[in-house]
């Protein structure tokens, strides 16, 4: 019995031991980085996405050659060939449009299309949609065919969409602009 006790005992002095050493050292348990680590960091993170974006624009220009596309690319990355123009009024920021849409990655998969969901409208610049898509609309006129290849810091980033369109896409749009619409 005398064993028992003193180990119930020492039990109970453990965790009141442990219990006081935590609460006291809260402090000492985080830790914080030094400049020279968050700048050893921030400079790895830079160094990554350089080589990724490289790879992408390698992957984007390989393809556009294969398909014989006359691809400009913008100043933000996206590339863009407008293969059915008009002389209507070029489109702007907060304008209301109809377009008939396909989207595809690299590969050819088929992610979505208005021929299965039909034509989508949208708000420029407030629709929440992929910046590289908005961003090529503002380069069109109505009545105009475009294809745009985004990439995926101008897409759906590192997550995608979760269903169809996988994390770090390149994605391919068709685009036809319908008609602007008046409120």
């Amino acid at each position: 019995m005398i064993i028992s006790k003193n180990i119930y005992f020492i039990i109970i002095l453990s965790f009141i031991f442990v219990f006081f050493s935590c609460k006291n050292n809260k402090n000492k348990l985080t830790y914080q980085p030094s400049e020279k680590d968050i700048k050893g960091y921030k400079d790895t993170l830079v160094r990554a996405n350089t080589f990724l974006i490289q790879k992408d624009k390698e992957r984007i220009e390989s393809f556009a050659k294969r398909k014989n596309w006359e691809m400009q690319i913008s100043k933000t990355g996206l590339y863009y060939e407008i293969y059915q123009k008009t002389n209507k009024e070029l489109l702007e920021p907060s304008n209301i449009v109809l377009i008939n849409y396909k989207i595809e990655l690299l590969d050819g998969t088929l992610c979505y299309s208005s021929d299965s969901t039909g034509s989508k409208t949208m708000k420029i610049g407030k629709s929440g949609e992929i910046s590289g898509l908005e961003e090529g609309l503002l380069l069109m006129r109505i009545g105009e065919k475009a294809r745009f290849i985004i990439p995926p810091y101008l897409a759906m980033g590192l997550i995608g969409d979760m269903k169809k369109i996988p994390s770090r896409s390149i994605l391919v749009y068709e685009i036809e602009v319908l008609k602007k619409i008046d409120f």
